[in-house]
């Protein structure tokens, strides 16, 4: 019996990966030199910052603004508060910002949707795209310089190339989480993304740094996204609606990760139940417009059987594993001599291949992200490419528990961020 089971794994984990190797493929592209434009001419770009109780933090975003190369008189900054008495609102002010109240908003997405609607149209025409930033990110000198670039092109939804902020400050600054959360970049972007983008395929898209065009925000009405994940409901929309986007590595903003165990968990929980909520909205429309219009094999692939291999290898691998357990368990209480071989066949085994896979797939990762991660000592590479496949296996609580709190009915929390000296003493002041 345990031969048996061993058997089916290893040809369920094979035809798994031989199912896969599309994606493989798709992961050669993050290593080809993306498309670049120079501009023209300089187009007005507003950046649109929801910050609620975020003064803390924001000091060193609002210095990153104030250093860019950009014309000043074509870049302009909103800052969306919920009261007036928050401090964000006068150290915006102090700098020339514009300050939006939006009282009504509980989540990211009714920030953005109070300050759409309630943007003066005339402001609103002379934009040509709005940026979504969120208030804890510092941005590249030339950031607003390469959107303006990107905008050459004829896509109207923008992804940036997300840097580590944690890797701007000292050693103290980042853990192993911070960094296996790091990569969670390189794999939606880089190792995603830089295909999608050759192939017309809508992106992966994270709303730190997304930039859309006016005539979206036109088209949806503002931003009428209120899901955990409202970037994630933006890219199925997009689907549906026909939204053309791209990846823009040259233009680069600096993120945030947490530190902790527990505030990473968080996160990622938070992120997954977002999109359980925005596929089950979502996914059947997609399918079945795939089918009315027809669709190329890439987008089929894309949306209907990308993850059907690994669903497949994590589910037989899972069970056999389970499977392994339970048959230990009784041979050790029967006193029969196979406990040792069903533990080495039925677990260790399928859980070193899950491992092994995770942690190249990490490798590649890396690879693709050397230039961000080249802070990092050799020790600390190390450490979080060996850690990085247990964090990632973390995924398998989080999405059980994510189908509870999908049903019922997660609610948006504030993120704990780091506080940064230089901010601190800002705020002091």
């Amino acid at each position: 019996m345990i031969d048996k089971i061993f058997f089916v794994y290893m040809i369920s984990a094979a035809v798994s990966f031989l199912l896969y190797t599309p994606k493989l493929v798709q992961f050669c592209y993050a290593f080809r030199r993306a498309p670049r434009a120079k501009a023209k001419d300089k187009r007005r770009i507003a950046l649109v910052i929801p910050a609620l109780n975020e003064s803390k933090v924001i000091g060193d975003l609002f210095d990153s603004i104030d250093r860019q190369d950009y014309d000043r008189d074509l870049l302009e900054i909103n800052v969306i508060i919920k009261d007036e008495a928050d401090p964000t609102a006068e150290m915006a002010r102090t700098r020339g910002y514009r300050v939006t109240v939006v009282p009504e908003q509980t989540c990211k997405g009714e920030a953005l949707h109070g300050f759409f609607t309630r943007l003066d149209k005339e402001r609103f025409r002379a934009c040509d795209a709005f940026v979504i930033v969120d208030a804890d990110a510092v941005l590249a000198p030339d950031y607003v310089t390469e959107l303006n670039n990107a905008l050459e092109y004829n896509r109207q939804i923008f992804i940036s190339r997300k840097f580590i902020k944690n890797y701007l400050g000292d050693r103290s600054a980042r853990t192993v989480f911070s960094n296996c959360s790091a990569l969670t970049y390189p794999m939606l972007d880089d190792l995603g993304n830089n295909y999608r983008m050759r192939h017309d395929i809508p992106m992966n898209m994270c709303g730190q740094g997304l930039m859309v065009r006016r005539e979206v925000i036109e088209q949806i009405g503002g931003w009428p996204y209120r899901s955990l994940t409202e970037d994630y409901e933006l890219k199925l929309d997009s689907v549906l609606r026909g939204f053309t986007s791209m990846y823009y590595p040259y233009a680069v903003i600096y993120t945030e990760e947490a530190l902790r165990h527990k505030e990473s968990y968080s996160r990622r929980l938070r992120w997954v139940t977002g999109y359980s909520q925005c596929d089950k909205k979502y996914k059947k429309q997609i399918r079945a417009q795939l089918k009315t219009k027809g669709g190329s094999g890439a987008q089929w692939f894309e949306y209907v059987f990308a993850l059907v291999p690994l669903i497949l290898f994590a589910t037989v691998t899972v069970c056999t594993m389970l499977t392994g357990a339970g048959f230990a368990a009784y041979y050790a209480v029967k006193g029969i001599r196979l406990v040792k071989k069903t533990c080495i066949r039925l677990i260790a085994i399928p859980f070193g291949v899950m491992y092994l896979l995770l942690f190249l797939y990490c490798c590649l990762a890396m690879a693709a992200y050397r230039d961000v991660f080249a802070p990092l000592s050799a020790k600390e590479k190390a450490g979080t490419l060996l850690f990085a496949p247990l964090f990632m296996l973390e995924y398998f609580p989080i999405f059980i528990q994510s189908r509870v709190r999908a049903k019922k009915g997660m609610q948006w929390q504030p993120t704990e961020h780091i506080v940064y000296e230089k901010t601190e003493e800002k705020n002091r002041k």
